[in-house]
């Protein structure tokens, strides 16, 4: 085949392309009501799991400190001078797993003073109320596991003279760490379903849609057409449903996300955090306008390949 013959067949298979993608969308449009319904509940379907992979997404952002969730603050005695505390912090750095480090009741206060925004009012105290404390990290072994040499460590320090207060704040990270986990298999499951769910609902859709044509595809069919000539205005619309779906459930997300960002900006700056509410971003737009264009011809294949399977078996198709 020349290349002319090539380039004009091209030409002319990308006109037909372009004229079924825009009469599919016209045709939508021609029945606003039932469209503007079935794209509401695809919308719907599509932003929940896009919700939850972002709240999931915000978690993980935030700065959990993993690396010293095994730590242990050890508060000493306030009649507990410096010398001593040093010399417990020898006797915890000359046995293995654990190292510790001092706090002094200056470094405290200072510390204190930045985090809390208490600076006038801590000027009033005469004396530092705050005592000598140790910041204790285990070191596991190989095959040892953090929680026993936590346990261990704790048992050992509250025992000492010196010590006050044994404080072990790991577990409640741990069960956070658990739970982004689990928030990452809910958002797989959600997605898996409410795809699912998608495809259902545009393969019943264009379902009806083929009945509605039954007499013209069958003519088509006598006449010769090929399978792909008759299935292609409408996995079009399928495509059109699958993308003004997924149109909608941004537009809702992002609608839910500006309503609850400004509270919630409110909240994090009254405890002196400036996190930033974090969004899908380009590509996660980009991703999810093509996923739900292509679970919308997924599910307009499904529809009408069975009713072309039902002409060529002869068989009189459903309604």
């Amino acid at each position: 085949m020349k290349f002319p013959d090539v380039r004009r067949r091209s030409r002319a298979w990308a006109r037909r392309q372009l004229f079924s993608l825009f009469s599919s969308l016209g045709t939508l449009m021609s029945h606003r009501v039932g469209t503007l319904m079935t794209v509401m509940v695809l919308g719907i379907a599509m932003a929940l799991p896009v919700g939850l992979f972002v709240t999931v997404k915000n978690l993980r952002a935030l700065d959990l400190q993993q690396e010293q969730w095994g730590n242990l603050t050890v508060f000493l005695k306030s009649e507990i001078g410096g010398e001593q505390a040093l010399a417990l912090q020898q006797t915890i750095n000359g046995e293995p797993g654990a190292r510790a480090k001092t706090v002094s009741p200056e470094m405290g206060m200072e510390q204190f003073r930045e985090a809390s925004g208490f600076g006038q009012a801590l000027d009033m105290f005469e004396e530092n109320p705050l005592p000598w404390v140790l910041v204790v990290t285990p070191e596991p072994a190989e095959g040892e596991k953090l929680e026993d040499v936590v346990l261990r460590i704790e048992s050992w320090l509250q025992q000492r003279q010196e010590v006050d207060l044994v404080q072990v704040d790991f577990k409640w990270l741990q069960r956070l760490a658990g739970l982004l986990e689990l928030g990452d298999a809910l958002v797989s499951v959600l997605t898996v379903l409410f795809s699912l769910a998608a495809v259902v609902v545009v393969s019943n859709t264009i379902r009806m849609d083929v009945a509605s044509r039954a007499e013209e595809i069958q003519v088509l069919s006598l006449v010769g057409a090929g399978n792909g000539f008759i299935r292609q205005p409408f996995l079009y619309s399928g495509f059109w449903y699958g993308l003004l779906g997924a149109l909608l459930a941004l537009l809702l997300f992002n609608t839910c996300l500006y309503y609850i960002s400004r509270p919630l900006g409110r909240l994090l700056d009254a405890y002196g955090n400036s996190f930033a509410v974090l969004n899908l971003g380009a590509g996660g737009f980009l991703l999810v306008l093509l996923c739900g264009g292509l679970l919308g011809l997924a599910g307009a294949w499904i529809s009408v390949q069975r009713y072309l399977n039902q002409i060529s078996a002869g068989g009189i198709p459903g309604r």
